[in-house]
Formats: C-alpha cells, sequence, structure tokens
C-alpha cells in the first residue's frame, strides 16, 4: 500500500507519537511551580481575583483558579452564567443580572448553594479583592462535581464560581458590518436561558469573522429578527421609531431592557417618535434608517452594513449615539439603585 511521507511542518510529536514521553508530576508542589511559572510571564495580570464554593473563598494565583474535571458544567454543559460590569468602581446592574441569573438556574433545574442575598455579598467582596475599578465580574451556577454520568444525581451539592477579569472598554462610536448567520440558532427554552452551551453562538460569531465581519444576526423559522450571537439587536426606522424585536424567543438582555427604559428620554426631546419591541422581518430590518448591537460593554455598537449592504446612508446614525450616550451616562454615574460602590480593601 502507497504511503504519503508526512510533511517537514508537522509536528514531531505526533509523526513519532510513540516515542513521546508524558511527564508524569511526582508532588503537589511541581505541579504547583508549573502552573505558577507560566502566570509568572502573563502581563498584565487579565485575572485578579476568583472565588469557588468548592474551595470555599476567594483566590488570588491564577494557577489556583480551576474547577474539577467532573463538575457537570465541564463535562455536561449542565450550567448558567451571567456578568455585570465594573466601570469607576461600581458594579453596574448586578441585582438585574442576578435576578437574571436565578431564572436561568430555575429553568436550567440548579439550585443555588446560597441565597440570592449571599450570592451578591460574594459577588461584591470578589470584585473588593480584586481591586479592579474597570473590568468585567462573570460567575456561574453549575449542577456541582461528582460523577461523569448524564443525570446530576451523583453530583452531591452546586457550585458556584465567580471571576474578575480586568479589562478596558469604552463607548463604541465606530460602525460595524454584521451578516446573517446560518447556524441554527437555539429554540427558545435554550436561547431564553443563560446557559453554557454557546456553541451556535461561538460558530455564528466565527462564521461572521470568516467573512470580514464582527458578527451575524440571528433570523428565526418564522422569518423574524432574533439576535446577535451574544447581543440584542435594534434599529430605527425612517420614522424615528427604536424597535427591538420581541424577547419571547431570545434572551431578554438587561442593556437592551435599560435602553427602552432609558430611550423615552429622547421621544420627550421629539427626537424619537417612539419606543417599542415587535417582530419585524428581515427585509423590514435591513430596510430601517439605523440599526445597532446591545449588550453590557458595548453598551450600544453602531451598525452600518449587513450583508454587504449599507444601513441607512451606511454611517453611525446620529440616533443610535444617542442611545448609546443615554445608556453610557447611565453606566458612569445613574442612580445608586443601578450602581453599587465597590468597598475596595
Amino acid at each position: 500500500m502507497a504511503t504519503t511521507a508526512p510533511s517537514s511542518d508537522q509536528n514531531p510529536e505526533v509523526e513519532n507519537g510513540e516515542e513521546f514521553e508524558v511527564h508524569v508530576f511526582s508532588s503537589e508542589a511541581e505541579l504547583l511551580e508549573k502552573l505558577q511559572d507560566k502566570w509568572r510571564s502573563v502581563k498584565p495580570q487579565p485575572y485578579p481575583a476568583m472565588y469557588s464554593s468548592v474551595f470555599g473563598g476567594i483566590i488570588l494565583d491564577p494557577a489556583l483558579m480551576v474547577i474539577p474535571m467532573d463538575d457537570h458544567m465541564v463535562h455536561r454543559g449542565h450550567g448558567v452564567f451571567d456578568t455585570a460590569i465594573i466601570l469607576g468602581g461600581h458594579l453596574y446592574e448586578l441585582d438585574v443580572h442576578l435576578t437574571r441569573f436565578l431564572k436561568s438556574a430555575s429553568k436550567a433545574k440548579i439550585v443555588s448553594p446560597f441565597p440570592k442575598s449571599t450570592l451578591r455579598s460574594i459577588l461584591i467582596q470578589l470584585a473588593a479583592a480584586s481591586q479592579c475599578r474597570k473590568g468585567t465580574l462573570r460567575y456561574w451556577l453549575s449542577a456541582g462535581p461528582g460523577d461523569f454520568l448524564l443525570s446530576p444525581a451523583g453530583c452531591p451539592k452546586s457550585a458556584f464560581y465567580a471571576i474578575v477579569i480586568d479589562e478596558d472598554f469604552e463607548q463604541c462610536k465606530e460602525g460595524v458590518k454584521v451578516i446573517t448567520s446560518t447556524i441554527p440558532m437555539k429554540t427558545p427554552l435554550f436561547a431564553t436561558m443563560k446557559n453554557v452551551n454557546y456553541m451556535p453562538n461561538v460558530l455564528s460569531k466565527m462564521e461572521a469573522e470568516e467573512q470580514g465581519a464582527f458578527a451575524s444576526i440571528w433570523v428565526d423559522e418564522e422569518g423574524y429578527i432574533a439576535e446577535g450571537p451574544n447581543v440584542n439587536v435594534g434599529f430605527i426606522t425612517h420614522d424615528k421609531e427604536l424597535i427591538l424585536p420581541e424577547f419571547d424567543k431570545i434572551l431578554r438582555g438587561c442593556t437592551a431592557a435599560r435602553l427602552l427604559e432609558l430611550a423615552p428620554k429622547l421621544v420627550e426631546q421629539h427626537r424619537l417618535k417612539s419606543v417599542r419591541t415587535d417582530n419585524l422581518t428581515i427585509e423590514e430590518a435591513k430596510n430601517a434608517a439605523e440599526m445597532m448591537y446591545i449588550g453590557s460593554t458595548l453598551p450600544v455598537l453602531p451598525i452600518i452594513a449587513w450583508d454587504e449592504k449599507p444601513i441607512g446612508d451606511g454611517k453611525v446614525g446620529e440616533l443610535t449615539m444617542a442611545l448609546s450616550d443615554l445608556v453610557w451616562e447611565d453606566m458612569v454615574a445613574g442612580p445608586k439603585t443601578r450602581r453599587i460602590p465597590v468597598p475596595y480593601l
């Protein structure tokens, strides 16, 4: 039988797999030193603090920021998550996100190891320990570690994890291009639950990037606009109506919900005619005067082209930026009910 010689750029470990010797760590100290060596070269440190209910506390050493392989979230995707923004030393919209977080957990049949008040306290203390003034706080509820079976019956206790990500973000002012995704979107049960199964979202984002676009737009089976891979989407019609797709089949974004509360200020100023949610066909959406993504760290991202065709005049819309200003100002200097000061140590 004819064989093909391996190319010179092949990994020698793959070529001569039988000759590759796997190292066996002789002690915990040796393994820890290996992990810490890896992180010493990472500057600046992107993850200043993590909380794990498995460990029972806050971890400051990134080498120890791990979760068990037998956690049901790891090998079965049985977990939910959410996010909050840290901006100017405040946690923005934490309570709103926590409420959605626990609703997602209920749909996933995961019982939190702590009541909402304790989860809130843990997250605030974690943000304080991190010393991070600007970044994101991400957190997960899992069915917990136990075994590798399909049922979580062997997982004696659910687990709560959270991590602070030190990252810089600014108000988005440049427009982006999007495409219509060909990746099937999630069914309403899973789309309205913020769960860790993000394979469709990842593939949808990758599909867009492969075509030179920022991200994509999902259209549901009835032909109505749904959402982006991890953001909501909004439109301004030529009659100056702000319309967001109905939330019955998609995730109700916390930033999108807040935008709907703030946008009537532009109606009062006679800059917008109305604000509402509604079903939009792809034809109606593409004929909009302005278009935007809406999400936590954006908070509003102008969209100037869709499937290589301009939205409106193909420029960043004036009303889109006015809406962005409303949300950004709310993030920076909004009411105390929306911004929790972090009690840094």
